[in-house]
């Protein structure tokens, strides 16, 4: 089972962060080790993202760390001092290639090994966020079984494409419907990129609602003020799910046990493709559930 509704980065440096992130019930908590820790900081954050991803674990929502690129020379170190017991997966930057996840997995099994945890145990989500990254997704998404979401990371891919990031996001339509195709096609979850107006929510409604249409489950969250509106939004409307509990009892009852292959509903045509529809629905919902009791 893979929620991402809400993914809240947190300093991986500020232990107040962290305390304050865990009051806003995040379906995950990344710790960053990336672009919210200054380098001189680095070593230090590692200790402490060590040391707190114990308390993550035992709290609702999932422990991640996101890593430096390896472009950096500094992966190995960071994924040497967080794979450990309670970790729940690893968020890889600046990913080009197929090449770029495979070396991660391999390392990781490597110190499941050695530390004794279970393979494959430790995920992998994918940050998205350059050309050369949007031409190569879905080689990126399919390269390892470990992957089970990618981010499209709009604030590095606009300086990338040299274009000025903005909240309609018109620049972003290609890559952002291209990188959802790639993850739906490899069987994992899409992630929309950070939406740093996190004071105006009518106008990240809006943005959810374009990203939920081409395909996005879930969102990278800079600031905890809209973790609440996304776990809202990237759940199913209350409505779908009670429309989907009747398509399903009328399909099952009126089409399958009777041998049809359509019903009517409310004077529309339910088919096959409309009863997956209402199932994909109900059980999405369940998925949601099921975290929302663990």
């Amino acid at each position: 089972m893979t929620v991402m509704r809400s993914m809240l980065y947190v300093p991986g440096n500020d232990k107040n962060a962290l305390d304050e992130a865990l009051t806003f019930h995040a379906d995950v908590i990344v710790l960053d080790l990336e672009d919210l820790v200054p380098p001189a900081e680095k070593a230090k954050a590692r200790q402490m993202v060590r040391e707190n991803i114990g308390i993550l674990s035992s709290s609702s929502s999932e422990a991640w760390v996101r890593v430096n690129s390896w472009e950096t020379n500094m992966t190995n170190d960071d994924l040497e001092a967080v794979v450990c017991k309670g970790l729940n997966g690893i968020n890889l930057t600046k990913v080009g290639c197929a090449s770029d996840v495979q070396r991660l997995d391999w390392r990781l099994e490597e110190l499941e090994r050695d530390r004794g945890l279970e393979i494959g145990s430790v995920k992998i989500c994918l940050l998205i966020e350059t050309a050369l990254g949007i031409v190569k997704a879905y080689e990126s998404c399919a390269a390892s079984p470990r992957v089970v979401a990618a981010i499209f990371g709009a604030v590095d891919y606009t300086r990338d494409m040299e274009v000025k990031l903005t909240s309609e996001a018109v620049e972003q339509q290609f890559a952002r419907g291209y990188l959802a195709i790639a993850a739906k096609a490899a069987r994992i979850l899409a992630i929309d990129a950070p939406f740093l107006s996190y004071l105006d929510i009518p106008a990240y409604e809006r943005n959810v609602a374009e990203g939920r249409q081409m395909g996005y489950k879930g969102r990278m969250i800079v600031h905890p003020n809209l973790v609440k509106p996304s776990n809202r939004l990237y759940s199913p409307d209350p409505l779908d799910v009670e429309w989907a509990k009747n398509i399903v009892k009328v399909f099952e009852e009126e089409a399958i046990a009777k041998g049809k292959a359509a019903v009517s509903y409310n004077n529309k045509m339910v088919d096959t493709p409309v009863y997956l529809n209402a199932v994909d629905i109900l059980k999405a919902q369940a998925e949601i559930n099921e975290k929302l009791r663990s």
